[in-house]
């Protein structure tokens, strides 16, 4: 899988949130272009880095968004392309990985970004990387079989 700097959103960035929504790591400025992709699938990557943890039963649901502005709006303003859905923190392991084909023909607006929001408790911790990529690993690697 090839990872470019310029399309990362998050570097093992820590998940040590409240309940509500909150933009995580960077964002990434399409210009006035907005063609995401160029006409080529493109894919949003998010692993885990580290197990999510919550003094209760959090659930995290992951978005890409875009905004007009590069501080991209939590309030429900900007523009949500796509989502995980609600994940229970029990599913939120180290290694865990969402890839997910991004939307194509859809108007983006100028900064892109990735957004959580975070239900019935706060995060304690966790950590997460977050990039688009044109070529997603599709394997996973296990250990050789004993007898």
């Amino acid at each position: 899988m090839i990872i470019d700097e310029r399309l990362e959103f998050c570097d093992a960035t820590t998940l040590t949130t409240g309940t509500g929504t909150s933009l995580q790591g960077d964002v990434i400025d399409i210009g006035s272009e907005r063609n995401i992709g160029m006409g080529q699938p493109l894919y949003l990557v998010i692993q885990l880095t580290a197990a999510v943890t919550s003094g209760g039963s959090a659930t995290v649901d992951f978005h890409l968004v875009s905004d007009a502005q590069a501080a991209i709006a939590v309030d429900g303003t900007e523009t949500k392309h796509m989502s995980t859905g609600p994940v229970p923190k029990a599913d939120l392991v180290l290694g865990k990985r969402f890839v997910m084909p991004i939307p194509m023909g859809k108007a983006y607006e100028q900064f892109v970004g990735v957004e959580i929001t975070t239900a019935a408790a706060a995060l304690t911790a966790g950590a997460m990387d977050a990039f688009l990529t044109y070529d997603p690993a599709g394997w996973t690697a296990y250990p050789d079989a004993t007898n």
